[in-house]
């Protein structure tokens, strides 16, 4: 169907709909009834209510004359003719799709992060959820998914240097992406998790490691050696399995914000996701972010997230200002409790419930906004772990650790800390910490600390 643009609203001829559709068209008494087995919709010219069944409806703008036809903004179709259609309709305007039915279309979002300078991450999320399959061929990956047809952006992904790992992504066919890859590709693993109504695909991809020869009598060639995978190949079962991390802010939320536009929502969404990446291809553990995205997540929400997942680890990520633009320095808190909070050895108390099987079972129950004091002595010893692999790499604040007593911190369930990356309200160091240098430095240390700590609760400790 042809769609035409009035002013900034589009419209669709209301003839071509009734031939579509197997609508009736009448006009009459200064009204334009369109009837579909029996059901009726009123419309009036200069009106933006329509009555859809006798109830009525609101449309962005009303009916139109062009000649002899009527033109109707194009949420006609999902406001007033959904309800008395037979099948669904679902209308998606930014795509210009019209579904019919209960076809499987997901959106799909397409995301390409660098990690390191041999490896890189694609993130392909569906919505609704959808599962998919990858194959190589070559210097192409085919992902197919499982579905009727794909609601795709144009393009798929914004075009990637020549040094890029994937060069371009594509619609195959109706139910496929192609991913062409670049000339340093040389392995990748893929995995799917769900979040929330979506399903997520990420692709670690890996670069060929260059191979240094020295001048020698000519011998036979030797095949190349196989690119070096990530450590979670074959790794034995870590006592850390799942990290949390908490991009500090987002949406209306914007935190710090530098004299040249950064925002602390836009940077610390940025080194999750970084961290993210390296950690998953790194160490094969599971890293849940809070969000993933630009909204706000209530504060209780972020600390609930790692708690239901059963996270080992929670950190969460922030940018300081101050009055002083001259303050400088990355700072990590572990929580504070006030000196009347119960012990951390009893922090709440034992209650006897039943059981599925019959019997009783005892409970012990933590309060919310105690949970933390548990694992102070862990989050403290992180803490320091974490500011010793930083220093030295990046500036630190003078008092580089500190506790405080942060909300966001003390419902967490598992060890924990925040870290205040820099002061956006120091120009030099929002360039620095704007900057892939710093952000890549960042999360190496983070790597570190968190391969220290793993060691340290396999052996026992820290206590």
């Amino acid at each position: 169907m042809a769609i035409a643009l009035l002013g900034d609203q589009e419209f669709v001829v209301l003839d071509d709909l009734a031939t579509t559709f197997g609508l009736t068209v009448q006009e009459s008494l200064g009204a334009i009834t369109v009837s579909y087995k029996g059901r009726t919709i009123v419309l009036t010219p200069e009106q933006s209510l329509a009555s859809v069944s006798g109830r009525l409806i609101s449309l962005p703008a009303p009916p139109s004359r062009s000649g002899r036809r009527w033109l109707v903004p194009v949420e006609f179709i999902s406001r007033a003719l959904g309800p008395v259609y037979d099948a669904r309709l679902e209308l998606r305007k930014p795509s210009r799709l019209l579904l019919v039915g209960d076809v499987r279309v997901p959106r799909i979002a397409v995301r390409y992060d660098a990690l390191t300078a041999s490896s890189a991450r694609l993130t392909v999320d569906a919505t609704p959820a959808a599962n998919s399959t990858v194959t190589q061929d070559n210097q192409r990956l085919t992902i197919k998914f499982d579905v009727d047809a794909l609601d795709l952006p144009n393009p798929p992904l914004a075009p990637q240097g020549p040094q890029s790992l994937v060069q371009d992504v594509r619609a195959l066919d109706q139910m496929s992406l192609s991913v062409d890859l670049g000339p340093r590709f040389a392995g990748f693993r893929s995995a799917t998790q769900p979040v929330d109504t979506t399903m997520r695909l990420t692709i670690d991809l890996l670069a060929a490691q260059p191979t240094e020869t020295a001048p020698s009598t000519p011998t036979a060639p030797q095949p190349p050696s196989p690119p070096e995978l990530p450590p979670a190949f074959g790794m034995p079962v870590s006592p850390i399995r799942t990290i949390a991390i908490d991009a500090g802010h987002g949406g209306d939320d914007e935190g710090a914000r530098g004299a040249q536009g950064m925002k602390e929502k836009d940077l610390t969404l940025a080194v999750a996701r970084r961290a993210k990446g390296i950690i998953e291809a790194r160490l094969g553990i599971r890293v849940l972010l809070t969000r993933d995205d630009d909204r706000n997540v209530p504060i209780d929400e972020r600390t609930a997230i790692a708690n239901n997942n059963k996270a080992d680890l929670f950190l969460s990520l922030h940018v300081n200002a101050s009055l002083r633009r001259s303050t400088t320095g990355a700072s990590i808190f572990y929580a504070a409790f006030d000196k009347s909070s119960p012990p951390a050895e009893a922090p709440g108390g034992v209650e006897r419930l039943p059981t599925f099987g019959g019997g009783l079972r005892d409970i012990e129950m933590v309060p919310w906004d105690l949970a933390q004091t548990r694992h102070v002595d862990q989050s403290t010893a992180f803490a320091n772990m974490l500011r010793e692999h930083l220093a030295s790499r990046v500036p630190l604040a003078p008092r580089a650790v500190d506790s405080a007593a942060l909300r966001v911190l003390e419902s967490a369930n598992m060890p924990a800390v925040l870290v205040e990356l820099g002061y956006l309200t120091n120009g030099d160091q929002e360039k620095l910490l704007a900057g892939d240098s710093f952000q890549t430095t960042f999360v190496q240390a983070l790597y570190e600390a968190i391969v220290r700590f793993r060691d340290a609760l396999a052996a026992g400790g820290p206590q």
